[in-house]
């Protein structure tokens, strides 16, 4: 009897095996049908991203209006943007601002994101609300008060006053985005640093922020375009030329330019250069593989 069970038993293994075989396939050519409408999708979605784009760059290097140059293709535009107009002062005050605002809000956002995810009590939780509440006012209710308070400090038409605008209009935005990457840090990590005796800043500061790198970028570069491509807050505070941004002087400048596309889109090539530099450059900064290695053998 235990021979004939164990003979059984093998051809129901058989049967079975030969039934499962083919669902496995058939699932795996599923997820490879699914790969590639999903790669098709995404193509396509990236094509009509890079149209306006690949527009403006070839556009900038087209001849414009009164050009000598026979062909269509120059440099033409991008030197006497450089040479006759006010390109260089509105790239410099965007990145000084920028800049600026960058900072400030990296520096305050992360002990700030940090009390708020490690801390909890009353003063915590509503301090967690008033930030809700702040990041989800738009900036235009506060651009007419804000005017006539700046107004009384001296503060309009000031790199400065604008300046101020960006870092209180980021840092709700910023402390909410380092809060919850702080979250994924285990507190394991900190705990096991008290018990070597660190304090809490140095915990914070030699365990946390050494794995938050990617979280502390994500923060800086919303900061970044935020205060980058600002308009509206940089059109009503800044009246002279000399402290004009580049979004604003790239409005004036088309405005003056309308019939000359080639000089119009070398100045909006010129604006998008910084991002794509800044995004080139921390792209593979940002990886978050380490965090949970740390945790190995405990």
């Amino acid at each position: 009897m235990s021979t004939i069970s164990v003979r059984r038993a093998r051809v129901k293994d058989q049967a079975a095996g030969s039934v499962t075989v083919p669902r496995r396939r058939s699932q795996a050519e599923q997820g490879k049908r699914g790969g590639w409408w999903r790669f098709t999708l995404i193509l396509l979605v990236t094509a009509v991203v890079l149209i306006p784009i690949v527009a403006v760059v070839g556009l900038s290097f087209t001849p414009g209006l009164g050009s000598t140059v026979k062909g269509n293709f120059t440099l033409e535009n991008y030197s006497n943007i450089f040479s006759q107009t006010g390109v260089v002062s509105w790239l410099t005050n965007s990145l000084i601002v920028t800049v600026v605002t960058v900072l400030v809000a990296v520096v305050v956002a992360a002990p700030a994101g940090y009390v708020l995810s490690r801390a909890r009590n009353k003063l915590v939780s509503g301090y967690s609300l008033v930030l809700f509440v702040v990041q989800s006012l738009p900036v235009v209710s506060a651009v007419i008060p804000l005017f006539i308070l700046f107004s009384k400090f001296g503060l309009v038409d000031s790199l400065a006053g604008v300046t101020i605008i960006y870092v209180g209009s980021t840092m709700s935005v910023a402390i909410w985005m380092m809060a919850a990457y702080y979250d994924s840090i285990p507190i394991a990590l900190e705990e096991a640093a008290w018990m070597d005796g660190a304090s809490l800043l140095g915990s914070f500061t030699r365990i946390v922020l050494r794995n938050s790198l990617p979280g502390i970028l994500s923060t800086a570069i919303f900061s970044f375009l935020l205060a980058w491509n600002d308009y509206l807050v940089a059109l009503v505070f800044l009246r002279s030329d000399g402290n004009k941004t580049l979004p604003v002087g790239l409005e004036t400048f088309f405005q003056q330019n309308a019939t000359n596309w080639g000089l119009v889109m070398a100045v909006a090539v010129v604006m998008m250069l910084p991002p794509i530099i800044l995004f080139a450059f921390l792209n593979r900064y940002f990886s978050v593989g380490g965090i949970g290695g740390s945790l190995a053998g405990r």
